[in-house]
């Protein structure tokens, strides 16, 4: 029962959220950066709040954690979901919307540390016909999922900045 592989996708799920990476970045750098007034805003009208990037990645994790458990597909790109509106989001508050991502995060961990290497090359019995994968390929996506959006957190927190909004606690 090796466990290689799984504890490499463990450790770099834990290093995108808090750890010194090669990138100079994590998330745990990015959210400190915004309060419960700027995490909502949109610096420029086509671009996402934080709030909503983060939503959007709660969302896909706890659609990732539900494909590992062997569910159905849930989430579809189309669902409203998706992307919740700022509006809606408020509603939430910034500080559920903060505890609600380290959550998400951590049941996929806690998931994964009951399961060895093997469990990764198991084929996820609902995927398209087009495209068969197994759990692996679910957790690399949902890893470079995250580091694509923590990039447009960095690009919307320098958009706030350059628009004098205050992003400190």
């Amino acid at each position: 029962m090796e466990k290689i592989l799984i504890n490499d996708i463990i450790q770099q799920l834990k290093d995108v959220q808090t750890a010194d990476l090669w990138i100079d970045e994590n998330f745990e750098k990015k959210l400190t950066q915004v309060n419960a007034t700027t995490a909502f805003e949109r610096p420029i009208p086509q671009m996402h709040s934080i709030a909503e990037l983060a939503s959007h990645l709660i969302e896909w994790r706890r659609e990732v954690l539900s494909r590992l458990k062997g569910n159905p597909r849930g989430l579809e790109m189309s669902d409203a979901a998706n992307w919740r509106t700022n509006e809606e989001l408020k509603i939430r508050g910034w500080e559920m919307l903060r505890s609600d991502f380290q959550a998400t995060q951590q049941n996929i961990i806690t998931f994964l540390e009951g399961k060895d290497d093997t469990f990764l090359h198991t084929a996820y019995p609902h995927a398209n016909p087009t495209l068969p994968h197994d759990y692996k390929y679910l957790l690399t996506g949902l890893i470079h999922h995250d580091l694509y959006h923590l990039g447009q957190m960095g690009i919307t927190i320098k958009f706030l900045k350059e628009n004098n909004l205050s992003t400190n606690n």
